[in-house]
């Protein structure tokens, strides 16, 4: 399974660089450990999945509003949070070539669960493995190890003068997690929207995470894209609202062509001090292995509003006019990173057949994720009169398509590219097409052809890639 696992993964990265899906950023200089570029095709499906969230979580409902909020916010927003306090993880370093790692993950090696246990609790199982001479540098096989100590996940920056770098009063952090922002708007969006509990705000964007080990492509990255939305309610409603939740969220993830055997709920045994119930959607990735987390839903009870009307002094309570009630709403979340979706559909689509004693690399996408969804080819770019005519088609389906004019290399290497890049229509223009005002349409998984004409295009398109 790993040598099976690595392989995969080696041909997503390779297919996600050479056909501009992601880069490695500064890569001219050597790259940046765990920051990654998305190209042209990265960036098209990108957008798709975000938008496709975007529209079951907001465009569809009547009860859920979107925010985009600041990056940056006034310092105390952590303090009152508690990542300033304990949002870390336990690093242990080799005093030989320097390498960090996660001491919880170098524990759960030897089958010891670490997971959110006290500094106290990992030094002290760390111990036992050194007495046993089994504990060792992952990296040069070292037993001279540091004992665990506290590593914060906190980007600190600074606002003002950069002279002032080291001045705490011009300390601020780049958002660990985008629902900061949504709590500190929580008031500013009842007063300025019709709004009723129970109701959502959710948001896309990026936060900032200083991970110690960043390893598994675009599954685990120092800078990435939230896409969260907070529900508050009443806390009676809370058993009804989250199962409800549960269940869109689930259906999400069956609707853009992930199987009921792909994914999985993952409850949470330990639970932090505020949340009541906390579960996890995993999806089994062929390229890490297994089911890895991509998303969260959590009940979070009223923490968030009551620790930051604490730390501001602003009055965070909400006043239900039908049962003359005033309470502190709580909070039901849920949380995933676009990056990981991102990785999730290129893990689903990827694929390899055979196609007629070669193998076909395509990804098959759902369609209206898809970067490109109809490519359009002269049959040859040397004819003057083919390419004119492409291009009159191209010019008239990019209007309500996103579509690629190509005339690069035989008909067959086009398609070739256009598999690998999750393209669902191919549309060939040749010499009877001049005569008889028709294409070849060419489908990528079936890849049948069929004659369609071409004052038909845009009324095919429209129902094929709905």
């Amino acid at each position: 399974m790993a040598e099976n696992k690595q392989a995969v993964m080696e041909e997503l990265v390779s297919l996600a660089k050479r056909r501009g899906f992601v880069f490695p950023s500064s890569e001219i200089y050597g790259g940046l450990g765990a920051i990654y570029d998305y190209g042209h095709y990265g960036t098209l499906l990108k957008n798709n999945i975000r938008d496709a969230w975007w529209k079951h979580m907001v465009q569809y409902r009547d009860d859920v509003v979107g925010l985009d909020s600041a990056i940056f916010m006034h310092p105390m927003t952590w303090k009152a949070s508690g990542h300033l306090d304990s949002f870390d993880d336990p690093q242990i370093d080799c005093k030989k070539c320097k390498a960090r790692m996660r001491a919880d993950h170098v524990l759960e090696l030897f089958g010891v669960s670490a997971d959110k246990q006290p500094l106290e609790f990992i030094n002290a199982e760390l111990d036992k493995l050194r007495a046993t001479g089994k504990l060792k540098c992952q990296n040069c096989g070292s037993v001279d190890l540091t004992p665990a100590k506290r590593f914060s996940l906190m980007v600190k920056s600074n606002l003002g003068s950069p002279t002032d770098a080291l001045s705490e009063e011009n300390v601020v952090y780049l958002r660990p997690e985008t629902c900061g922002g949504i709590y500190l708007e929580y008031k500013n969006t009842i007063d300025s929207t019709r709004v009723k509990l129970p109701f959502g705000i959710a948001q896309i964007g990026k936060a900032f995470r200083n991970e110690i080990v960043a390893r598994q492509f675009i599954f685990r990255t120092r800078e990435f894209e939230q896409m969260e939305m907070q529900y508050f309610l009443h806390p009676s409603m809370m058993n009804e609202a989250y199962e409800m939740w549960r269940e869109l969220r689930w259906n999400w993830y069956l609707e853009y062509g992930i199987g009921k055997d792909d994914i999985r709920w993952y409850e949470h045994e330990k639970l932090a001090h505020y949340a009541s119930q906390a579960y996890d959607v995993e999806y089994d990735f062929k390229s890490l292995g297994g089911f890895k987390e991509v998303e969260g839903v959590h009940a979070r009870g009223n923490w968030d509003l009551s620790r930051h009307s604490k730390f501001s002094g602003a009055d965070l309570s909400y006043f239900d006019e039908k049962t003359s009630e005033r309470f502190l709403p709580h909070v039901m979340e849920t949380s995933v990173g676009l990056g990981r979706l991102f990785l999730m559909f290129l893990d689903k689509a990827y694929t390899q057949e055979d196609n007629n004693g070669e193998v076909r690399t395509v990804l098959k996408l759902d369609h209206r994720l898809a970067p490109i969804k109809v490519a359009i080819f002269p049959l040859m770019k040397n004819k003057p009169e083919l390419v004119t005519k492409a291009k009159e088609i191209f010019d008239t389906l990019k209007i309500d398509f996103m579509c690629e004019f190509d005339d690069n290399g035989n008909v067959g290497k086009r398609y070739r590219r256009q598999d690998e890049i999750g393209t669902p229509f191919c549309v060939t223009v040749d010499f009877e097409s001049l005569e008889d005002g028709c294409v070849t349409v060419r489908d990528r998984d079936t890849m049948t052809q069929e004659r369609i004409k071409i004052a038909d295009l845009q009324k095919y398109f429209w129902e094929k890639l709905r």
